[in-house]
């Protein structure tokens, strides 16, 4: 059990927090009554810069006024354990106008430009470390930063070989898909599938992010690849600023990222996937 009397004295509360159903990093918990209930994850110390990069990358998002965020109310460790708490949000089904909404609201974050790529922090991407070194070129960045990090990682895991060889022919090959002219540094979600977002009464609401200024394309990219958004959801993001030409085509780029940091994160099974993505784009 957390060491809930420092946690509970750092957020100047007395009640006993009850467990809620978590995500499979960090611990859930519902915090309630004095005056507004709260969404408490806890974690090991060792958590504690996963923790506050994304109470930062929440606030970064809030600051956007573009899509609702929960509210962050403190984030903290103790000897034994760290801590993030947030605002409670009731979530229910989520109909197609809210899609429609949330699809609208994106495409508004993605208007919040920087003048590089990257973020002022590194974060996570669930448990993996996600690079974010300003760089000046996009081709640069998502190379370094992605898709060779996250070879290098699968490497170091043991998956060499062919994944290897096509990923570094890959690799090589990148500068033909792009044409940094047009890549607006966007603020982007990072990690944006169909878990990480909820319908409350007052519309959408999006949370759990790896959030970097990058391509908005990818956050595009991230939503087709596991599915759980509709059709309305993207003709809405349409109208609101439409895709560059070739998106289709750097879409499966974007997804590699994902599914390496899969394959990574949860072993083999996702190895024949990666394959199947880098053959498709050589």
């Amino acid at each position: 059990m957390p060491d809930w009397s420092s946690i509970l004295q750092q957020l100047d509360r007395s009640s006993t927090p009850t467990p809620e159903i978590g995500g499979d990093i960090s611990a859930a918990w519902r915090l309630s009554g004095d005056g507004a209930d709260l969404f408490i994850k806890t974690g090991p110390v060792s958590s504690t810069q996963m923790f506050l990069s994304e109470a930062e990358g929440l606030s970064e998002i809030a600051r956007a006024g573009a899509i609702r965020v929960p509210e962050v109310i403190a984030a903290g460790s103790t000897d034994t354990e760290t801590f993030l708490a947030l605002e409670w949000i009731d979530f229910g089904p989520a109909s197609a106008a809210v899609e429609a909404d949330l699809g609208a609201q994106l495409a508004e974050l993605h208007h919040t430009n920087a003048e590089r790529y990257g973020w002022h922090r590194d974060n996570t991407l669930g448990l993996t470390p996600q690079l974010n070194d300003w760089t000046e070129n996009w081709v640069d960045f998502f190379r370094d930063q992605r898709l060779g990090f996250q070879l290098q990682l699968a490497a170091e895991n043991g998956f060499s070989g062919e994944l290897q060889e096509r990923g570094s022919r890959l690799i090589k090959r990148l500068p033909i898909y792009f044409d940094n002219s047009e890549v607006e540094s966007s603020l982007l979600h990072g990690d944006l599938w169909a878990g990480n977002w909820g319908c409350s009464l007052g519309g959408p609401v999006i949370f759990d992010p790896a959030v970097y200024y990058g391509d908005r394309e990818t956050d595009l990219a991230m939503t087709r690849l596991f599915g759980g958004f509709g059709k309305d959801f993207y003709d809405a993001y349409e109208a609101s600023w439409p895709l560059r030409e070739g998106h289709r085509a750097r879409l499966k780029f974007y997804q590699l990222y994902h599914v390496l940091n899969h394959l990574n994160l949860f072993g083999s099974a996702y190895l024949e996937r990666a394959t199947e993505l880098i053959d498709e784009l050589l």
